[in-house]
Formats: structure tokens, sequence, C-alpha cells
């Protein structure tokens, strides 16, 4: 990658450029296949944990169609809307429709929704069925909103502090002050639970973004991640979107 094109990031954060999103997902769909396949050999079952949103679906297409042994790997979300998986803006459906199909629908899903009325409400079981998940994670696949937001933890919402704290609450309920749906989200300290956190980027407003939440601009929660040092992470970055 060209010095001059980088990202403005801290030393410790690796990062890649890419030309267009559609080499961009090739190349993570690529790296995320061969971290579970690793993972299989090392371990015998790997785990991966994935974000929804219309962003992650043509990775989430392209690693579905790569070559592994899907019957051990697990797969859950970093958030979900509090919604059914019939629902368009329900991530679990995102995911099954486009990663989990062909030879990945071999994989077993780990939904954070359960039918509750609530996210509230659905704490306890959603919390036992990711505690019955291989940790640390193998791998984490966020993605990042123009405020700054990684999974549910949005600038503004109730006990923010708490969710972007390394000992804080490894799931919450949370309501986003401007987004639909109330949400179940994986707070701060069960993403960096994990072997390596990948997030994917693309075009100048999420560049501005990440760089001036890299260069401390706190009211962005993704300052958070990407000061931390517990959990080695990688930006994938392209300029178009």
């Amino acid at each position: 990658m060209e010095r001059d094109h980088a990202l403005d990031l801290p030393r410790h954060v690796a990062q890649d450029l890419f030309p267009d999103a559609a080499t961009m997902s090739a190349a993570l769909a690529d790296r995320v296949a061969a971290m579970l396949r690793h993972a299989i050999g090392q371990r015998g079952r790997a785990s991966l944990v994935v974000s929804g949103g219309r962003s992650p679906v043509p990775f989430l297409r392209a690693l579905g169609q790569r070559k592994l042994d899907w019957s051990r790997v697990t797969v859950t979300l970093a958030d979900e809307r509090w919604v059914p998986a019939d629902h368009p803006d329900s991530n679990a459906g995102l995911v099954i429709a486009n990663l989990l199909q062909g030879p990945a629908a071999e994989a077993r899903f780990v939904p954070l929704y359960g039918g509750e009325n609530s996210p509230g409400d659905g704490l306890v079981a959603c919390a036992a069925r990711l505690g019955a998940m291989q940790r640390p994670f193998d791998v984490v696949v966020l993605g990042m909103g123009d405020d700054g937001h990684f999974a549910s933890i949005f600038p503004g919402i109730p006990r923010l502090g708490e969710l972007l704290s390394e000992s804080g609450p490894a799931l919450a309920a949370t309501v986003p002050p401007a987004a639909p749906h109330a949400r179940m989200t994986l707070g701060l300290s069960a993403l960096l639970d994990a072997r390596r956190i990948l997030l994917p980027i693309a075009g100048a407003a999420k560049r501005s973004v990440i760089e001036a939440a890299a260069g401390g601009y706190e009211s962005f929660p993704i300052a958070t991640l990407l000061r931390q040092r517990r959990t080695p992470m990688h930006v994938f970055f392209c300029p178009s979107t």
C-alpha cells in the first residue's frame, strides 16, 4: 500500500487499502476463511462474529463461497435489531440469506434475538446461548457508522461508558437515539475476547470519521476500539462505496 494513501491510524492498527469495494470484499473473505481454517486445524472448530446492515452483503456472499469445513464453524452477530429473522431489518435474516447458503449452511448459527418482548427481557437467554460458544472468538468482523458507532454502541446511548469499558458488560440492551428498533449488542469486553478484529470501511466520509477518532475525537465510540491494544485490529479500506 502506498503510504500517502494510507489511513492516519495508530501504529498498532494494521491496515490494507483496496481500489474498490468488490476487491476489498473478496480480500476480506479470503482473510476470514484463512483464519477459520487455521482455527479448525488448531482447535477442531472455529467461531465467527459478523455485523449486519447492507454494507457487509458482498463480503458475506463471498465468504459463503470459500471452501472450508463449515460444519465446524459457529457464527453469531455483534448486534441485532430486536425483530424476528423474517423481518427485513433483521441481521440474522441478512446473514442467513447471504452467508449461510450452500456448503456454508452447515455452519451453526447462534442468534441474539430470542422472541422475547424486548432485548432486556431476552438478556439472560441470549447470554446463555453466547456462553456456549468457543472463546476467544477466532475472528470478529465489525462495521462502522458515519457517527462512529460499531455493533450497536452508538454515541449518546445510556451506559455508553460501561459498554466501552474493557471490563464492562459483555451483552446489553440498547435503544439507539436516531436508528430504528431496540437492539441487543455485544459490549466492548465481549468483542475484545477475540483473536483478531477486522473492520472494513469504504468512502471519504468514513475515512474522515475513523481518522478523527484516531486523532482523539472521543465522541466517536470507534475511538475506544482503535485505542485498545488487547486484541489485534486490522482495518480494510477502499475509497469508493
